[in-house]
């Protein structure tokens, strides 16, 4: 092989490489945007469409032959990150007492359609927030340590990093331990959780699938070519 094959050679692949991160950038782009609204809740449905649109953008580079991140990789990192963030926004809004309009309006509203422990004694407690039996205690050991860990190590796997991986499959297990003693927690004080409120089967179910996320992520986490990632 020449100087010259080996150069056009190189060449080509350098532009390959750049014309993939741009197409990877694009599609990103309109993703970032959509899990920024589907991560506030109340916005959800406006994310909804970017995020499609950005999936289709990715799917059409990788069908153009570019070098981009794998599908499995994207939907579970971003899905990872929006399952985090919706947690992330209600409970830091529950933290401590809250008597904001946003607050008043949709923490209030899911207490009375779903959940009663956001509506019973609510900022009551010195703290303020919801009252419910061991809630506070799940709220200050899940929003500043699993839930800030898995956004981080979302944001890592999206940039297929090893760490992220690794990260992503630590904080997947704490996500099952999380939803096995809160769900508990939900059915044994289901006089207080369920009792009074428009949807309890509904509510109890939908505690259940909230916290769906690990079950979809670890069997691939645990199964995927680790080699795909760098250090």
């Amino acid at each position: 092989m020449t100087t010259n094959t080996m150069a056009a050679g190189a060449g080509a692949y350098d532009t390959h490489q750049q014309r993939s991160r741009a197409a990877q950038w694009r599609a990103d782009k309109w993703m970032m945007v959509g899990v920024f609204f589907m991560g506030t809740a109340v916005l959800g449905l406006i994310g909804l469409p970017f995020f499609l649109r950005g999936l289709s953008l990715q799917m059409r580079a990788q069908k153009a032959g570019f070098t981009v991140r794998p599908i499995m990789v994207t939907l579970i990192g971003y899905l990872v990150a929006v399952d985090s963030a919706l947690n992330s926004l209600g409970w830091a809004l529950d933290l401590i007492g809250n008597h904001t309009l946003l607050a008043r309006v949709f923490l209030m509203a899911w207490g009375n359609m779903f959940d009663g422990g956001y509506f019973w004694h609510y900022n009551e407690l010195w703290i303020g927030g919801a009252s419910a039996p061991g809630e506070k205690a799940w709220v200050v050991a899940l929003l500043p340590l699993m839930f800030s860990m898995r956004i981080a190590a979302a944001i890592a796997f999206l940039q297929m990093k090893r760490w992220g991986q690794q990260w992503l499959v630590v904080t997947c297990w704490f996500g099952v331990i999380a939803w096995a003693g809160y769900v508990t927690n939900m059915t044994i004080f289901a006089d207080v959780r369920y009792a009074g409120v428009v949807f309890p089967v509904v509510g109890w179910w939908l505690y259940d699938i909230f916290y769906i996320t690990p079950f979809l992520a670890i069997p691939y986490l645990h199964t995927v070519n680790r080699e795909i990632f760098s250090d």
